[in-house]
């Protein structure tokens, strides 16, 4: 089982206060008509990327929900000889749970890892997506050979751009390891940060919990009748 997945690590670099509630008050949120315009939208050029890919084998639409299987199909399925392609590959390394949009297992047995968003840039916050998928895949497999940020291109006629982080990664894993700890430690104790609203609110994404955290939370009092 894990604690943490990708999604909840970078919720809890913008704000730890959004973490802890993504985890245990996952009900509060509310996310935008904007924000849910953007999902679509990724999510329609991350497919027509995969959509290059023919042969590539999709987990989540084999186990669904069940994403504590994931690693474990995903293991399998990149034990078979010959080119494997993946798409939502699953990956867990110290309670952190990572699904890799597109992993390329080519026929030598060397290992790359494709991240794809929706974007003409390739943003500080995609880095650091790119950090923590590293850090957790680089530690579950052994023949890791590249790691890619796609987006997209300059026209139609080169609709995707590449930009390899491998290197970069690797040198961020002592502070991907840091961070990991920290949230895990945040996690473990179940208690729900206090954290003033400020720019963690809007930057780098919208979070879906800012209409709790605007109204002033009931003071919970510690009750003594003895005294």
């Amino acid at each position: 089982m894990h604690i943490l997945s990708k999604s909840r690590f970078i919720r809890g670099l913008q704000c730890e206060k959004a973490l802890y509630l993504e985890t245990y008050r996952k009900e509060l949120a509310v996310v935008s008509i904007e924000t849910r315009a953007k999902f679509a939208q990724g999510r329609s050029f991350e497919r027509t990327f995969k959509d290059t890919f023919p042969q590539g084998i999709d987990i989540d639409e084999q186990l669904g929900r069940q994403v504590d299987k994931y690693p474990e199909l995903t293991a399998r399925l990149l034990e078979q000889t010959g080119d494997v392609v993946l798409f939502e590959a699953g990956f867990l390394y110290q309670g952190v749970l990572v699904l890799a949009d597109v992993v390329h297992k080519h026929a030598d047995g060397s290992v790359e890892v494709m991240e794809v968003k929706n974007s003409s840039v390739v943003k500080p916050v995609f880095r650091n997506d790119v950090y923590v998928q590293h850090y957790v895949i680089s530690h579950a497999i052994s023949n890791l050979c590249g790691f890619s940020v796609v987006y997209r291109g300059a026209d139609d006629e080169h609709p995707f751009a590449y930009l390899d982080l491998m290197e970069e990664a690797e040198q961020h894993a002592a502070f991907i390891e840091e961070q990991i700890q920290r949230f895990t430690s945040l996690l473990n104790r179940k208690q729900e940060p206090v954290i003033a609203m400020g720019d963690q609110c809007n930057q780098p994404y919208e979070c879906p919990f800012k209409d709790y955290c605007s109204h002033p939370q009931p003071i919970q009092l510690s009750l003594d009748f003895d005294n």
